[in-house]
């Protein structure tokens, strides 16, 4: 499993970088491997507001579908359209596929998330409990 240091984490899986009052949200390694193939992935509406803790976009795989939360409050800058004819990609480059770029109404939320440190051992809890 990968996790890059250069990365912010949530415990829904979802991983976030930030560039300024950027925030570059997209699914972790953890979350494509569980999930299985992916197959379809709606993307949030371009300059829709959203809130923290929002669900903002759907991935669906050969064995479930799971909702993607967005981290931090503000508005959907840019979506990762190539996603909508190749959702497989978030299989095959999870950190290099973003789903949204939200523009932060309030930086400060990003202090909530997981360090990567904190992540990797929060998903070797998780595997521990699916046994």
């Amino acid at each position: 499993m990968k996790v890059p240091t250069n990365l912010l984490y949530t415990n829904e899986h979802e991983w976030l970088k930030v560039e300024g009052d950027r925030a570059i949200l997209g699914i972790t390694d953890f979350a494509q491997e569980h999930l299985g193939d992916i197959v379809f992935v709606e993307l949030p509406e371009l300059d829709a507001q959203v809130a923290n803790g929002e669900a903002v976009a759907v991935v669906e795989s050969v064995k479930a579908v799971a909702s993607v939360y967005t981290p931090v409050s503000g508005k959907v800058m840019e979506i990762n359209e190539s996603l909508e004819d190749s959702p497989e990609l978030l299989n095959q480059e999870p950190y290099e596929q973003f789903i949204a770029i939200i523009e932060m109404d309030d930086p400060s939320e990003v202090e909530e998330l997981m360090t990567p440190e904190e992540y990797e051992q929060f998903c070797r809890e998780q595997e521990q409990e699916l046994g």
